[in-house]
């Protein structure tokens, strides 16, 4: 498996979705939040796998929900950048520092 690098910012990105998923319903935050772990562990597995949408930046989306994990694998690491709601502007994660 690749070594996989999740930034803090996006590490909040995935706690608003899960905190905005349980107040719609109980327990749905917590679904999420399981869906993104899977997704990640299969981007650690094969990380061609998944999409480029931009230059070297990849997609994956998450099974259930309409998210998209967004990384950049370098020198065998990979690094998350952003977890994003597809209809949000990818503009938004790529000024971040």
């Amino acid at each position: 498996m690749h070594r996989l690098i999740i930034k803090p910012f996006t590490e909040l990105d995935a706690t608003e979705a899960a905190i905005w998923y349980n107040d719609r319903r109980e327990g749905l935050g917590n679904e999420f939040l399981l869906a993104l772990d899977a997704k990640i562990n299969a981007i650690q597995r094969n990380p061609s796998h998944f999409q480029v949408v931009y230059k070297n930046i990849q997609r994956a989306l998450i099974e259930r929900f309409p998210f998209g994990i967004f990384f950049i694998v370098e020198n065998g690491i990979i690094y998350v950048l952003a977890i994003q709601h597809t209809s949000r502007n990818p503009k938004i994660w790529k000024k971040r520092k």
